[in-house]
């Protein structure tokens, strides 16, 4: 049986999976529900997988004070990880962290041959909109936050990917204004 993937984003409304203005982090919109929510969904046995650059940024922003992040951060952390990379090479400063280097379509088709628990990859655009062009994408997991970024918008979370149905497999509301979308992508023929 193979592990499902789950590709996890944040967005703004109009698509953006970060900003350089002045929003804070969620875009300032996070609440209880939001953070108990993630924590819930990290909390589950399961594999990280990132790319390069996720995994830089995260390393990064990451490094010191543990009790400084939310408790869904921290659970994200320590969870094992698999980075997808033909640039890094281990040991890396992630606990229980593995690098692949190759293909990532063929590195990830044999991830999910051989892991026990789900796979999930919160954030790492490029390579999970290259991993949905495979067809190793079995969820699309959008946090869609309640504001427009057109000025300060970065990271625009599906530019340049193909096209795909997607059926909407789960919604809930989060604190009132966060809105979490679940999909089953199929490619458009």
């Amino acid at each position: 049986m193979t592990a499902t993937y789950t590709f996890d984003v944040f967005a703004s409304l109009d698509g953006f999976g970060g900003h350089h203005g002045d929003w804070g982090g969620y875009w300032g919109k996070q609440g209880p529900e939001l953070l108990a929510h993630r924590l819930a969904q990290y909390t589950e046995d399961q594999r990280m997988v990132f790319g390069a650059t996720t995994y830089r940024e995260n390393a990064e922003m990451l490094a010191g004070d543990d009790e400084a992040f939310d408790p869904w951060v921290r659970r994200l952390r320590a969870l094992p990880a698999t980075v997808v990379s033909n640039t890094l090479h281990g040991p890396l400063d992630w606990p229980d962290a593995t690098v692949v280097n190759g293909d990532a379509a063929e590195a990830v088709a044999r991830l999910k041959e051989e892991s026990a628990v789900p796979l999930r990859s919160h954030g790492s655009l490029s390579l999970n909109r290259a991993l949905l062009a495979a067809g190793l994408v079995d969820r699309v997991q959008v946090t869609l936050f309640p504001v427009l970024t057109g000025k300060t918008g970065a990271a625009p979370v599906f530019a340049g990917a193909e096209d795909f149905d997607l059926e909407l497999l789960e919604t809930r509301t989060l604190d009132g204004h966060v809105q979490e979308l679940v999909y089953r992508p199929t490619r458009h023929p």
